[in-house]
């Protein structure tokens, strides 16, 4: 690998960037500051909504782009340069297709806040890790003043065995995607990783080859198709590992970092030359 033209490196978040504690290495920090030195852009793409994005990232939160909601929204130093949001009655109509499933706990992802009906303590313990700013209200289908980038549903029998066989027939009204064992998300046809890095990369005029892009899930997919050093997490979906052009090691063994000291390396090696 000729790490040395690369310009821009993305990151998802959970079982990528942060290991299985939800934990950011301090490691990782130590790298984005040397990132810096070098002119390398640094963004956070994520499922995750930003408010708790940024919480994970907060040392650094205005100095890089952040990516939320599978693409939903994309920020960069507080300015929103980006959204793709579900018109409500859509979400309406959604949010009770999906009660009818068992075994699903849904989210409503909005511009605000998240909003959650259900009160199954087991599921907002968990929930609460990845919204920081969320509200529990008595029915979803009743919020509308807000702009919704998504619908997450939660199955704690896993969203490949529960919620996306039932899910899947949407396909052709909206993007259904699996994006964690348990996650299933929902939202506009437009709306991917890939579009909001695409975007990015025509704005600062960086290309395919020089776009870093780490993953482990197949809402990675997008991103990963547009980065000619695009790594799979050892931990990674099968199909993230299929798609991906390189592989690193998991998360838990900080998988990110290795490969950034690498990108660091081949950097200074240029300035010794």
């Amino acid at each position: 690998m000729d790490l040395t033209q690369v310009k821009l490196v993305v990151t998802d978040m959970d079982g990528t960037l942060l290991n299985d504690q939800g934990k950011v290495s301090p490691r990782f920090f130590e790298l984005f500051k040397e990132l810096q030195k070098h002119n390398i852009q640094f963004v956070a793409a994520s499922g995750r909504q930003y408010f708790s994005i940024i919480d994970k990232l907060n040392r650094i939160k205005d100095e890089i782009t952040v990516v939320a909601e599978n693409g939903g929204i994309t920020v960069q130093k507080a300015e929103v340069l980006d959204t793709c949001t579900v018109d409500a009655e859509v979400v309406h109509d959604l949010i009770r297709q999906m009660r009818e499933i068992k075994d699903a706990y849904i989210v409503l992802c909005g511009k605000e806040q998240a909003y959650v009906e259900s009160d199954h303590e087991p599921f907002i313990e968990i929930f609460q890790e990845y919204y920081t700013k969320f509200k529990r209200v008595p029915d979803l289908t009743e919020i509308s003043n807000d702009h919704f980038f998504k619908i997450a549903v939660y199955s704690f029998g896993g969203s490949e065995v529960t919620t996306y066989p039932i899910a899947k027939k949407l396909e052709d009204q909206v993007k259904v995607k699996v994006s964690g064992e348990n996650w299933l998300d929902i939202s506009h046809l437009d709306t991917d990783k890939g579009r909001a890095l695409k975007i990015l990369q025509e704005s600062l005029n960086i290309t395919k080859a020089e776009t870093m892009v780490f993953g482990d899930y197949n809402n990675d997919l997008e991103m990963i198709s547009l980065a000619d050093y695009s790594f799979a997490m050892q931990n990674a979906h099968p199909n993230v590992t299929k798609a991906a052009n390189y592989q690193t090691k998991s998360n838990n063994e900080s998988g990110v970092e290795y490969i950034l000291e690498q990108l660091i390396e081949a950097k200074e090696s240029l300035l010794t030359k």
